[in-house]
């Protein structure tokens, strides 16, 4: 008799409650009668033998009766650390439901109460402390082949700020819903925690915080640090993507320019964000009838986040024709000292390419009349900052106003749904950066859509998985901009809807994630050969949540 487990054989450690205790190999109530008579679980267990069928049904049978959804959070987590199959076997069997539960906006919460709520390690978390030593830390962790690291300095976490290690919380959601949204086998994605210290001295304050108690150091400190800490990855896990994720704006902007041409990586704020945001307006072009370059955009904050739309835009808007200059010249920026125009002293390099000639003004809906602007972006976290009169302005100026209140959680978004479309008499073209409800004006219903990087990382995810590229480019980003907007339908587009529904957001991510391969072996980056089929070949490596015979006869 040969015995084989679903990662791998399963050693005569792994009996009895070590199994049991073993996330990546428990099956619970559904290991058979042979398997708990091979592996001494027999008295462990109920004598009942269940399938992943009835145990989903319990399972949400107890998420049902708890009262928030940072209760259900902490109980799915528990879940993944007892059941990884159950788990992704739930979660992905309607990942719409469980997205805002496991992420935004409910790990928002769970980040701030992160050390309150604390149960077991996930991934890793290396600090400043082992500076010399990452090599040598990175060792310990189990699996070698590991593919994609989430990295977090828990700099800017959402809308929150500073949360420091709290901020693993994540790292962990983002790589969870690369398995329940796009099927990239979960074994070898690593949620990592770089801790510099933090700025919040409340955390700071707080016996439970988890973290470095130090304030953080500056970039001129931390980057030999984190070049320690990217050459260690080249050399422990050499087919390794890093995927850098909310890290303070400024260090952000600078990590992401410092590795981008030297290693596989990417950051999904920066480049990640610009892709949702191109698709939402590709999508918006297709209702107008009109095309991105000609447009008019004003950004409404002036941060990384906004930095890193507007370079994919401007990125989009050069594949349509434009120079940089030219397409540069089209995006403006307005935020707390007012519009960003070449009389200001106070930019920094990034933001005055976005700076252009124009009186000063720190009139929102001046500067929106002036500069006739067709799309307004919010990336401001200042809730209500778009009032009615705002609203009503962009649609004296267009006939579709285009609309995007990016901020989270939803009491930081700039304008919502059922304002955006009552001021704007049903005529904006809204996404938000959280889910609002179906709004109803006049006889309408319309269906906001949430520009939610979802639509976009999980198929990156699943073309580095694929592909293995030598580097990540803007040009697959907006690929995987055009491939989203491309699945939404006639009939959506009516409702206006500028992203495909999440209920089926497998396929919607393995479609774009095919276009994005296809690019990848087009360009030469693939360090894979390319398939006959790029469709099947992705299909053919998807996860899927079940059970594997642990005894063979």
């Amino acid at each position: 008799m040969s015995t084989h487990g679903m990662t791998g054989s399963v050693s005569c450690n792994e009996r009895g409650m070590n199994l049991l205790e073993r996330s990546a190999l428990n099956k619970g109530t559904a290991f058979t009668d042979a398997e708990r008579a091979a592996f001494a679980l027999e008295g462990l267990l109920p004598p009942s033998v269940e399938t992943l069928d009835q145990q989903h049904r319990r399972i949400l049978q107890q998420l049902g009766q708890k009262p928030t959804d940072i209760e259900r959070y902490i109980y799915l987590i528990q879940l993944f650390d007892s059941n990884k199959t159950l788990f992704y076997y739930v979660v992905m069997s309607d990942p719409a439901h469980f997205m805002p539960i496991l992420y935004t906006p409910t790990v928002g919460e769970a980040c701030l109460k992160f050390g309150h709520i604390y149960r077991r390690p996930h991934g890793m978390y290396i600090s400043m402390n082992q500076k010399g030593r990452v090599r040598e830390v990175l060792r310990n962790w189990p699996e070698k082949n590991v593919r994609v690291v989430c990295a977090t300095s828990g700099g800017r976490i959402l809308g929150l700020g500073d949360l420091g290690a709290n901020g693993m919380g994540i790292p962990i959601g983002k790589l969870q819903l690369y398995t329940a949204c796009a099927g990239v086998p979960p074994q070898p994605l690593l949620p990592l925690l770089l801790d510099f210290g933090t700025n919040n001295h409340e955390l700071l304050n707080d016996p439970l915080y988890l973290g470095l108690r130090q304030t953080r150091p500056t970039i001129q400190e931390t980057e030999p640090f984190v070049d320690e800490f990217v050459q260690a990855i080249q050399e422990s896990f050499p087919d390794c993507c890093i995927h850098f994720e909310d890290w303070r704006g400024t260090d952000a902007v600078h990590y992401l320019a410092r590795y981008r041409d030297k290693v596989c990586c990417f950051n999904d704020d920066i480049q990640g964000t610009g892709s949702v945001i191109v698709a939402g307006l590709e999508t918006a072009m297709r209702i107008t009838a009109e095309i991105l370059k000609d447009q008019r955009v004003l950004f409404f904050g002036a941060g990384s986040a906004a930095i890193g739309i507007a370079d994919m835009i401007v990125s989009a808007m050069k594949l349509e024709g434009l120079t940089e200059e030219q397409a540069r010249g089209r995006i403006w920026m307005f935020n707390t000292n007012g519009l960003l125009e070449n009389t200001r002293k106070d930019l920094h390099p990034e933001q005055k390419v976005y700076a252009h000639k124009h009186a000063p003004t720190h009139d929102l809906v001046e500067a929106i009349d002036s500069i006739e602007v067709s799309i307004l972006i919010g990336v401001s976290a200042v809730g209500k900052a778009f009032t009615r009169a705002v609203v009503e302005t962009m649609s004296k100026v267009n006939q579709r106003p285009i609309i995007f209140a990016l901020s989270n959680p939803t009491e930081h978004a700039e304008v919502t749904a059922e304002e955006a479309y009552n001021w704007s008499r049903g005529k904006a073209l809204y996404g938000a950066g959280v889910q609002f409800a179906p709004v109803h004006y006049n006889g309408n219903t319309f269906l906001p859509g949430q520009a939610n990087n979802v639509y976009v990382y999980p198929a990156i995810g699943l073309t580095i998985y694929a592909t293995n590229p030598k580097f990540v480019t803007d040009e697959m980003f907006i690929e995987a901009a055009r491939a989203t907007a491309d699945q939404v339908t006639d009939k959506q587009l009516k409702m206006g809807m500028l992203y495909p529904p999440q209920s089926n957001i497998l396929d919607t991510e393995v479609r774009t994630a095919e276009r994005v391969a296809r690019l990848v072996f087009e360009r030469g980056l693939a360090r894979e050969d390319p398939p006959k089929d790029i469709n099947a070949w992705l299909r053919a490596m998807l996860y899927k949540p079940e059970y594997k015979s642990l005894v063979h006869q």
